[in-house]
């Protein structure tokens, strides 16, 4: 938890004050006074008696106690700094804008963890260093500028870059978009986004707080946290969207199994948004959008209404909104033909519905009316609204914010012409509105929000599984790659179908092998990795002598440590596969299998631990969901087997967490049986 001193400080020392407003230490202490700070400010600086009119102490040791310090001097002094203020003046709060610390080098990293150490020995909370301050409605603790419109029911915002919060804040203001409060966390010491977010939920008021967060993540320090408090915090009725940069596959790590291959932090990334129910962008423009939506009622249906007098931008945003799944139905009721009557000659309404460049202030309410009572299959409205400059049209934005507080339907304003109507566009937003300057970047974001923002994700299959057994392979078990006949036994304990087989090592073995399975069967060469790379794999093989000479040929095979043998099986081709990644834990990944995985890579992945429900929508959301579901009169394959193994290969790696890689590719299915033909195991312990 942040300390209270850190949020609502009585008294505020500024250290490292300026009558040089452009220095950090000057413009925060302008900004604390511009912003009405109710509190005592105090201001250091060796070289000062009084900073902007506030007294100014020369010795950190001559203040009076004081519950939070923002220090704007140089990284070598910021130490004794702080041992004064914790040990003397029982400061419990403090902001470091101060650079010259971990992000340096080890040196500052040294220093920057003995200070730490200082604030953490009091109880105390650290916001940076290296950063830009904190925004609330108690103070405007930063040196950047703008200090955005603040109000209770706006977005929290926690930033990772300050820099970049500048920027979206600067975005967001433009837009009308009002926040309750703003975090840049710089080198995240000792409080980063996940402290900042844990805070949020355990403060959260249901009539007091604000219900859409932000967040813009340079690095996930501790998922597993992250993962807790935006669950809480989306089940309490929050909303939340988020930027993870440096999402680039650069630095995924070389891996020697398709599952490896496939999966990588930015999976995992995107696996804990999903599990969540965060939403996720990848630009400045599209977080302010969705945080934007959020701001409005919530749309209930998919059936929109376009309401614009330009036919481009509306032409545009049917698209996006069809191409992610939302509609824009044609309009064909009876009191369709009685709304055209009442518009101008050339009009249209069927949808979207374009009262021309001509149209008028009345005709928009008018249209605004007939979707919101006359039309029932519209479940939101978009209107495009800008102007080509011959004359003001604020009678057009006073009916469009009027309509947008009192219908019951969503209205979302797409303003375009920022430039001829900005004085227009500035009137409306300060009428407490949001708009959207681009059209399609709000239709695809409007898909986005569109997700079920709950989350089942401690509903949990039930762990059937042999968990003595697992874990006595495992301890017995060396690093590496385990055996074939260790894979099955691990498997069998984890309830999952497999095929049975043989290892030989010679075609005596195979002969005596074939005395408790049939023909045909399949030969795979054991050693080899990828098995079918080294010719390591024939089929269909069905009489002894071609069983000798299969033996014979992969047994020759560079590598090869024997020959496994298995009843040849039908269906679709699937594949399931988990990876330990890093701190976020194990990911489970699914797809189609065999050579479908190398070529299409259509997986969706969920980090562990997955329920029943997140396994079946992991298979609903492929891409070639058709082919499970079956085509051209080949039947499908049976879903909730398919689910069921999912889950099982999570509890698997939840009992046995050294396991780091494990594929089953393929496994084989039809309507009636799921069966794991295929598997390898890595372990690391």
């Amino acid at each position: 938890m942040l300390h209270k001193n850190l949020i609502e400080p009585k008294s505020i020392a500024v250290v490292g004050a300026s009558n040089n407003i452009q220095t950090p230490g000057g413009s925060v202490l302008k900004n604390l006074i511009n912003h009405h700070f109710k509190g005592n400010l105090i201001a250091v600086n060796p070289k000062e008696t009084k900073v902007q009119g506030i007294k100014c102490y020369q010795n950190i040791a001559e203040i009076p106690e004081v519950d939070l310090a923002i220090i704007a001097i140089s990284a070598k002094f910021t130490l004794q700094t702080v041992k004064v203020l914790t040990q003397q003046k029982n400061t419990k709060g403090f902001i470091i804008f101060s650079a010259g610390f971990s992000e340096k080098d080890e040196e500052g990293a040294k220093l920057e963890q003995q200070i730490v150490t200082e604030i953490n020995a009091v109880g105390g909370s650290l916001l940076g260093p290296n950063n830009i301050g904190l925004i609330n409605q108690n103070y405007a603790g930063v040196f950047t500028t703008p200090i955005p419109k603040l109000h209770a029911k706006g977005v929290d915002f926690i930033s990772g870059s300050g820099a970049t919060a500048v920027f979206i804040i600067e975005a967001a203001m433009a837009s009308g978009l009002t926040f309750s409060s703003v975090y840049s966390v710089g080198n995240s010491a000792q409080i980063g986004v996940e402290e900042v977010l844990e805070h949020l939920d355990k403060t959260f008021d249901t009539t007091k707080s604000s219900k859409v967060k932000l967040l813009y993540i340079e690095s996930i320090g501790n998922p597993k946290k992250l993962l807790k408090h935006a669950t809480s915090l989306i089940n309490k009725g929050c909303k939340i969207a988020a930027i993870k940069a440096g999402s680039s596959s650069a630095g995924s790590r070389a891996a020697s199994s398709h599952t490896g291959a496939l999966a990588n932090s930015d999976v995992a990334v995107d696996a804990l948004f999903k599990k969540a129910g965060i939403v996720r962008c990848y630009g400045r423009n599209e977080l302010i959008t969705v945080a934007s939506i959020f701001m409005l009622p919530k749309l209930e249906g998919k059936n929109i209404a376009i309401i614009t007098h330009a036919g481009g931008p509306a032409v545009m945003l049917t698209d996006a909104l069809s191409k992610n799944g939302l509609k824009v139905p044609e309009i064909k009721e009876k009191k369709s033909q009685e709304l055209l009557e009442k518009l101008f000659v050339g009009s249209s309404v069927s949808n979207p519905i374009d009262f021309l460049a001509t149209g008028t202030a009345k005709q928009l309410e008018t249209i605004i009316d007939y979707c919101e009572n006359e039309f029932s299959e519209i479940d939101a409205m978009v209107v495009i609204f800008g102007s080509p400059g011959l004359f003001e049209v604020y009678d057009v934005y006073d009916v469009l914010s009027e309509k947008m507080k009192t219908c019951k339907k969503p209205i979302f304003p797409v303003l375009p012409s920022v430039v001829n109507v900005k004085k227009e566009i500035d009137y409306f937003i300060e009428k407490g509105n949001v708009m959207f300057p681009d059209e399609v970047l709000f239709g695809n974001a409007l898909a986005k929000t569109m997700v079920n923002l709950s989350t089942n994700a401690t509903v949990l299959a039930s762990k059937n599984i042999d968990e003595i057994g697992i874990r006595n392979i495992i301890n017995n078990s060396s690093n590496g790659y385990l055996a074939p006949k260790e894979v099955k036994e691990i498997l069998e304990s984890a309830q999952i179908p497999v095929v049975p087989e043989f290892v030989c090592t010679s075609f005596e073995t195979c002969k005596t092998a074939m005395e408790k399975i049939s023909f045909p069967v399949v030969m795979k060469i054991v050693g080899p990795i990828h098995k079918s790379d080294v010719g390591g794999i024939i089929l269909n093989i069905n009489t002894l002598e071609k069983l000798q000479t299969s033996f014979d040929k992969i047994i020759k095979i560079k590598g090869a440590k024997g020959v496994l043998i298995q009843p040849m099986k039908k269906g679709i081709e699937l594949f399931i596969g988990a990876k330990k990644e890093g701190d976020f834990g194990h990911l489970v990944l699914c797809g189609l299998g065999g050579i479908f995985i190398e070529v299409l890579k259509d997986v969706n992945a969920a980090l562990t631990p997955v329920s029943f429900k997140e396994a079946t929508e992991m298979i609903h959301n492929l891409k070639s969901y058709k082919i499970i579901q079956g085509v051209r009169n080949q039947k499908g394959i049976n879903e909730d087997l398919f689910a069921e193994i999912i889950t099982k290969i999570s509890n698997l790696v939840t009992v046995a967490p050294e396991i780091i890689e494990l594929d089953l590719n393929p496994l084989l299915g039809n309507s009636e049986e799921i069966v794991a033909v295929d598997a390898r195991i890595r372990i690391e312990k």
